[in-house]
């Protein structure tokens, strides 16, 4: 079995690194909040108080954090950054959702050490996660994306390579922005619904059973009628994903008009206080305030 370090262990990477645990696999740990490693280390893992520390010996260490910030002082902090620390045999895999720019720029920071990277973000939430049934979006060589598919395929039930590293990153963010459109479009019909005193659990019941309605909106507008905003995605993450994917379009020179409607409208819902919600929150604009109000 192999000796995989997660840095990170928010709702995501304590999930895998209880999955690896289960399969056998010897898994150290780091969190910037080291209460979060406590179950963690009962159910066998080792915690280490830097990440730097954490993958000393480690065959993989995952990377699982919020954001590109949060992901460069795992790897590249001067004092504790896990980079300078990591064997040479072994892979660095960034699972966090972090824009393409930082993610190439990773890898040559991982080339430079003579370290071979991975961009391997996922599709999947907690549910999946504990069930092994995320979807990878890999980006790197192809040499190590063999390597790692044993370990990656402990977590997910589909693998795609998507070229090399950054293409992960930039595949998860049209994943999400995707997703992020479909929120907003949702939440703004639910609004729509509500001024005009229609049935919205009927009408929702009726839009879900027809072609348009895709298998995560029909779950969103369930989740808006029945007011349920406990965070499993918060609005601040895919508002942070928008602009991840809008910066990105933009060095591209892509005309992305509809992503940045979508971003307006969760900066707006941040703005109101409601950045801790999960998305399906985003309603909330439209029944707590007037539209003039807000937009």
């Amino acid at each position: 079995m192999a000796r995989i370090s997660i840095l990170g262990t928010g709702a995501m990477g304590s999930r895998m690194a209880m999955t690896l645990l289960a399969a056998g696999h010897a898994v150290t740990v780091w969190n910037r909040s080291p209460d979060k490693t406590e179950s963690l280390v009962a159910a066998g893992a080792q915690a280490f108080a830097t990440p730097r520390f954490a993958v000393t010996n480690a065959d993989f260490a995952i990377s699982m954090v919020r954001d590109d910030d949060a992901s460069r002082q795992v790897w590249l902090d001067p004092d504790t950054g896990a980079l300078e620390n990591l064997p040479k045999h072994a892979i660095a895999i960034e699972s966090s959702t972090i824009s393409v720019a930082w993610a190439q720029a990773l890898n040559q920071a991982c080339v430079s050490q003579g370290i071979s990277f991975l961009d391997a973000p996922v599709a999947g939430s907690r549910k999946q996660v504990e069930d092994a049934q995320l979807i990878y979006f890999v980006g790197g060589e192809v040499a190590a994306v063999a390597m790692a598919t044993s370990l990656l395929k402990t977590m997910g039930s589909v693998m795609h390579h998507v070229g090399p590293a950054g293409n992960g990153a930039a595949i998860k963010l049209v994943v999400n922005t995707l997703f992020g459109v479909q929120i907003a479009a949702m939440s703004e019909l639910i609004g729509f619904l509500q001024r005009c005193k229609l049935d919205i659990n009927k009408v929702v019941e009726a839009m879900s059973l027809t072609p348009v309605c895709s298998r995560a909106a029909k779950i969103a507008a369930d989740a808006m009628v029945a007011r349920n905003f406990a965070p499993m995605f918060p609005i601040e993450l895919m508002e942070k994903d928008l602009r991840y994917f809008l910066k990105t379009a933009a060095a591209s020179n892509a005309t992305t008009p509809v992503a940045q409607a979508a971003q307006h409208v969760f900066a707006k819902a941040m703005a109101c206080g409601h950045g801790d919600d999960n998305i399906t929150g985003l309603v909330q604009l439209y029944d707590r305030y007037g539209q003039s109000e807000v937009f």
